[in-house]
């Protein structure tokens, strides 16, 4: 698969979590708080080296900036290997990413309520990140599609010339 359309695959399965996320999360009490996670985080981190962390308006676009590209490059990588696998590539990129997000906020000394609360909360986690992959994988298909149909159509123009 060409670079291009994976990431521009993971960039709209990053968008896709985030949309869900953030609609999501104002309807539903349960809804996990990747937001507040991905916060945490980032305050950690610069306390870890010495800074001191922005005020909360500044953190929360930075921490989704920072999610929206590192969720983007992670699921570009369902374009690697043959392109007739790379729905099922998304889709367990997107699981392992919903686990990663319930099972690694405690050993890392985060908040670990955020995405693993409740059951529901568990499971919407797990749900959303698993959309995004799959939803990767899916724009990444269609874009190298409609790609060779129009090389395909270079092709014939060619020939006939």
């Amino acid at each position: 698969m060409r670079p291009v359309a994976a990431l521009e695959g993971g960039l709209a399965g990053a968008f896709a979590l985030t949309a869900v996320h953030q609609l999501v999360k104002r309807a539903i009490p349960q809804a996990p708080r990747l937001d507040l996670l991905g916060m945490a985080a980032l305050s950690k981190l610069l306390k870890s080296v010495g800074k001191n962390p922005p005020r909360e308006q500044s953190l929360y676009y930075i921490t989704m900036a920072g999610d929206i590209v590192s969720n983007s490059l992670y699921y570009s990588l369902a374009g690697v290997g043959k392109k007739k696998n790379s729905l099922l590539r998304g889709s367990v990129l997107g699981l392992a990413a919903g686990l990663g997000a319930i099972f690694l906020p405690e050993p890392l000394g985060l908040n670990a309520s955020y995405s693993k609360r409740t059951v529901p909360t568990q499971i919407m986690t797990i749900a959303w990140y698993t959309l995004g992959g799959f939803v990767s994988a899916l724009i990444m298909k269609k874009l190298e599609s409609r790609r060779e149909a129009k090389d395909d159509g270079m092709v014939e123009k060619a020939a006939l010339h």
